[in-house]
């Protein structure tokens, strides 16, 4: 499944406790979006503008949080520390590193950092914007006006350097035990824990030996992984497809169901287009023949044998 600013995206080995989700890499909270879980991670922590934490956030990193957001829990950090205007944190705050705080930021508990303390209130850079752009109105640049509004929208889409292994949660998501909601695909890596009911507007792809408590709804196709295990139902508007050694706990509702012989599904299954078997072995040797008529499976042996 492709990336996109619309994904949901849970790194492999992502353990959901209770009231925290434990996990590696980077995390990235999008603006206004809602999550009912703490973050612990071995990398940095990005949360946007108007988004509402519950828990703590812990990183041996930086953590930044954007203007208007709120934690509901403790911040530490074992580097620096970035909060926006109006930033409110209901915990303690604790860092080793530096702490650059905007304008009427609220920190409950106090805090405790063992570097410099910037506090600022600077002018917006829309604010810096707008009137570079009214300067040049008055000297009549409506060209270079319009270039500049171009690399605007040019550079809206930029991504943000972060490591290969994160947790991104888009703009405007919900993420909680009783109810998730995500407006784009859901992306579980492999070997993780999740907990929570999930309803996704797009595509869901479950990776192998990961476990589910909680169910699966989506408007677009369900994939689950070899040796994964879903404490409740999946209902889909277009296609589910369950792989090898999958243990479903709940139903099974979609347009078309694809399921393999070695799978167990402890419910009812219900398909308006039909259930179709799925048999690795003749997918496997099918595969083969092509790789083999485009001189490809040779090399490949060769190249598993040497590794």
């Amino acid at each position: 499944m492709a990336f996109d600013r619309k994904t949901l995206v849970i790194p492999d080995k992502t353990l959901f406790d209770e009231a925290v989700i434990v996990t590696k890499g980077d995390v990235v909270i999008g603006d206004r979006s809602l999550l009912r879980f703490g973050v612990h991670t071995d990398g940095r922590i990005f949360v946007g503008e108007h988004a509402i934490i519950d828990g703590n956030l812990d990183s041996p990193h930086d953590i930044r949080v954007d203007i208007f957001s709120t934690i509901g829990g403790d911040v530490r950090s074992g580097g620096n520390v970035y909060l926006g205007e109006k930033t409110k944190i209901k915990g303690a705050l604790s860092l080793k590193g530096d702490l650059d705080v905007g304008d009427s930021v609220e920190i409950e508990k106090g805090f405790e950092a063992k570097g410099w303390i910037n506090i600022r209130n600077p002018v917006p850079m829309v604010i810096y914007i707008f009137v570079y752009l009214m300067q040049l109105l008055k000297m009549g640049r409506s060209e270079e006006i319009e270039r500049i509004l171009e690399e605007l929208e040019q550079n809206d889409g930029d991504t943000i350097p972060i490591s290969e292994s994160f947790l991104f949660l888009p703009n405007n998501s919900i993420m909680s035990i009783s109810n998730s909601k995500v407006e784009g695909n859901l992306q579980v890596g492999k070997e993780s824990k999740l907990l929570g009911n999930y309803d996704v507007k797009g595509n869901v792809s479950v990776d192998d030996k990961s476990e589910i408590f909680g169910t699966l709804k989506a408007t677009g196709n369900i994939f689950v992984g070899k040796q994964v295990k879903i404490h409740g139902n999946i209902a889909s508007m277009a296609m589910v497809n369950i792989t090898e050694q999958v243990n479903i706990i709940g139903n099974i509702s979609a347009e078309e169901i694809l399921l393999s012989k070695t799978a167990s599904i402890q419910g009812t299954l219900h398909a308006k287009k039909g259930i179709s078997f799925i048999d690795s072995s003749k997918e496997q040797a099918t595969e083969k023949v092509k790789r083999f008529e485009n001189d490809v499976d040779v090399v490949d042996e060769v190249k598993e044998l040497l590794e």
